[in-house]
């Protein structure tokens, strides 16, 4: 073989070498490349393989009322699926009959044999996700997993549940915008208030999946879940109730478009009831948006913040005289008219009850012509121009016309102290009244006392005072003016016979979101409180109507909403004011039987205690009140019954309550012995002759 053939394989040999060799050190290079800069990352993607991360849900809080009364609370919903390619064919055949049948009485929807006919074509094709069920309860889960086949788990029976969370809200409709929706699109009024309090944290662990394909816990990975908060609101459900179908009942009557109705607690500023109301396209009501919390023109009910702007500035007391000048009073280019003309010289407070729009807007225009800043200052103290401070979401805000803006113009003023070119929601004129109410102290309107965490209270929320609006001799006239419209005024005629109340009626032209004010819709509303002597509730009513309605005044469709909450309230003893003597509604205190003993025994304590009595020659046949007079002197008189009014007969003797009522025509059954515990009938109510009434006796 000659020296270059020698050489030339010797080459390709070096050559070969030399390659495998790089080849060699590539491959040494690429793996310590993988191990040192892709290790950690294809070290994870191979263990979340076999591992991964559970997350464990927390249980939403639940919303009560004070009187741990269940108003929302998170229930389980379950979505079944089977996978019918892992259950082993000796199984399926062994159990198919048994599990048809469980199946069948389980839900009721089929029958055995069509069940049966369903899982074998769902297990000839092998089905790997078979719907069996949305929506199921608890227990019907529960079931599912201990019927033969599925009691094998998912890996072995195929059994594969998907738990959901759903909200429930047991009261259904009632309060349902004010309690609130909560899903995954939508959530609105406390739940979304205090989403954060009631959601909690969610907690997780590992599982590792075994040879067998099933997830399992990792011991010690577990970190728990942190349950949602409860909250506590203020709502009363009896008076929510009474509310809704008061509301109701006048806005499928005049076929309205939406209404309202709040009720607050005077002294403390708790809302009670919230009822928002809206007309559906198919003529049904729906508690479908937040009615108390949109501004709108208010009306007559303003006409108080203009008293009491003209009362703080010692402008006017309410006895003084004011002439409407026949209701119809111009200013600039526009005439400001009164629903009724022919009022002409008469005292403010008079004015106020009969609601002139003239008198009212020719006494601010007087007074603030010069400068209407100071008029608006006093709407801006009121705290008129901010949201009520409610803790609800969705408050819109509120507008007030102020001097140097485009739309102020001559007659703004007066046209603002009817009620006219501002708006202000139905909240804030609650929570105006209510002020006057309270003495002149202005609460700010809450929902929730407290949140709760396993029972335990863990913050409360108290009254809280925003402002002063008034000295105690503004309050004072006030309360003479408010009185006056239910005594006098455009409010008469809804008064109890048992106890007193005070208000103010509105009626205002309606002109927004595409309405005008010649398309004749109207707002009607009447906010007041109870009882007039020492207020413990005020309710506000505030309805829209429907296009040229037959009935739109506010003492019309929302004075008679107020009555029907009141008598509510009242009969209900909610609050337990002492009433005034004349009433028959209230306890024993002020009553007398016609038993001799019991006049006689009731003569004796009031000598006891040097008070000189006078009695009607004969009182033995008839019920009996005390009253007291200037001098403090005491008598015993017969008591006052109305005609065609429910009277309270409780606490009283069967003997005594029987004479009463069956002297008022109404036929009587009784039901036990002792005195009567409750009636049928509810005191205050309206009653005809030959009208059935039950006794239950203590």
């Amino acid at each position: 073989m000659s020296i270059s053939i020698k050489q030339d394989i010797r080459f390709r040999v070096y050559m070969a070498f030399t390659g495998i060799c790089l080849f060699g050190i590539a491959i040494v290079i690429k793996a310590a490349m993988i191990q040192f800069k892709e290790g950690p990352k294809l070290r994870a993607l191979a263990k979340e393989m076999h591992t991964r991360f559970d997350t464990l849900k927390a249980d939403r809080g639940n919303i009560y009322n004070e009187d741990g009364v269940l108003l929302s609370s998170s229930i389980p919903e379950f979505e079944v699926h089977i996978d019918f390619s892992v259950i082993d064919s000796s199984l399926f055949a062994k159990n198919i009959d048994t599990l048809s049948v469980c199946v069948a009485t389980l839900f009721s929807d089929k029958t055995a044999e069509q069940y049966k006919d369903e899982f074998i074509h769902a297990y000839e094709e092998g089905d790997k996700y078979y719907l069996l069920g949305r929506k199921l309860k608890y227990y019907q889960h529960e079931a599912l997993r201990q019927f033969p086949i599925f009691n094998k788990g998912k890996g072995l029976g195929g059994f594969i549940s998907d738990p959901k969370e759903k909200r429930e809200t047991p009261y259904k409709n009632l309060a349902y915008r004010t309690i609130g929706i909560f899903r995954d699109s939508n959530v609105t009024g406390l739940e979304a208030t205090y989403n954060d309090t009631l959601t909690g944290e969610n907690g997780r662990r590992i599982v590792q999946k075994t040879t067998g394909g099933t997830w399992v816990p990792i011991d010690g990975s577990e970190i728990d879940p942190q349950n949602g908060k409860d909250i506590v609101t203020t709502l009363d459900m009896n008076i929510q109730d009474v509310a809704e179908h008061a509301l109701l009942s006048i806005l499928q009557k005049y076929e309205c478009l939406y209404g309202t109705c709040i009720v607050m607690e005077v002294k403390t500023g708790k809302i009670r009831t919230l009822v928002n109301l809206g007309r559906q396209p198919d003529g049904s009501y729906y508690e479908d948006f937040n009615y108390a919390m949109i501004p709108t023109e208010p009306g007559s009910t303003f006409k108080l913040v203009t008293l009491l702007s003209l009362l703080n500035d010692k402008m006017i007391r309410v006895d003084d005289i004011v002439d409407a000048e026949g209701g119809a009073i111009r200013f600039g280019n526009r005439v400001m008219n009164d629903s009724h003309l022919g009022l002409h010289a008469m005292p403010i407070w008079k004015a106020y009850a009969e609601s002139s729009n003239a008198a009212m807007a020719k006494l601010a225009n007087a007074n603030y012509k010069d400068n209407p800043s100071k008029y608006i200052d006093h709407l801006l103290k009121l705290h008129l121009d901010k949201p009520t401070g409610i803790d609800l979401l969705g408050e819109r805000r509120t507008v007030i016309t102020k001097p140097g803006d485009a739309t102020w113009s001559n007659t703004t003023l007066p046209w603002m102290a009817t009620g006219y070119g501002v708006l202000i929601s139905p909240l804030h004129t609650c929570m105006l009244y209510n002020a006057v109410a309270n003495d002149g102290k202005m609460m700010r309107p809450y929902l929730v006392s407290s949140i709760k965490e396993y029972g335990k209270e863990i913050k409360t929320f108290g009254p809280h005072e925003i402002e002063q609006i008034g000295d105690s001799n503004t309050i004072a006239q006030l309360h003479k003016c408010t009185r006056a419209v239910v005594t006098e005024g455009t409010g008469k005629g809804i008064e109890s016979p048992y106890y007193t109340m005070a208000g103010k009626t509105g009626t205002a032209q309606v002109a927004d979101k595409g309405i005008r004010y010649t398309d004749g819709v109207y707002q009607g509303s009447f906010v007041g409180y109870l009882p007039a002597e020492a207020p413990k509730y005020t309710i506000c009513v505030v309805i829209r109507t429907k296009p040229h309605s037959a009935a739109y005044y506010g003492g019309a469709i929302a004075a008679p909403v107020f009555r029907m909450v009141a008598d509510k309230i009242f009969s209900a003893n909610m609050g337990a004011w002492a009433g005034p003597l004349d009433s028959l509604a209230k306890t024993n205190n002020g009553r007398l039987t016609s038993s001799m003993a019991t006049a006689r025994n009731y003569r004796i304590l009031l000598n006891a205690i040097k008070k000189p009595v006078q009695t009607p020659g004969d009182y033995l046949n008839a019920m009996m009140q005390l009253s007291v007079d200037s001098s403090r002197n005491v008598s015993v008189q017969p008591a006052k019954i109305f005609r065609n009014v429910m009277p309270d007969v409780k606490g009283m003797g069967l003997k005594d309550a029987v004479y009463m009522l069956e002297s008022s025509g109404l036929q009587v059954q009784v039901l036990g012995k002792g005195k009567v515990q409750s009636q049928s009938i509810v005191p205050g109510a309206r009653i005809n002759k030959g009208q059935n009434i039950i006794l239950q006796l203590s």
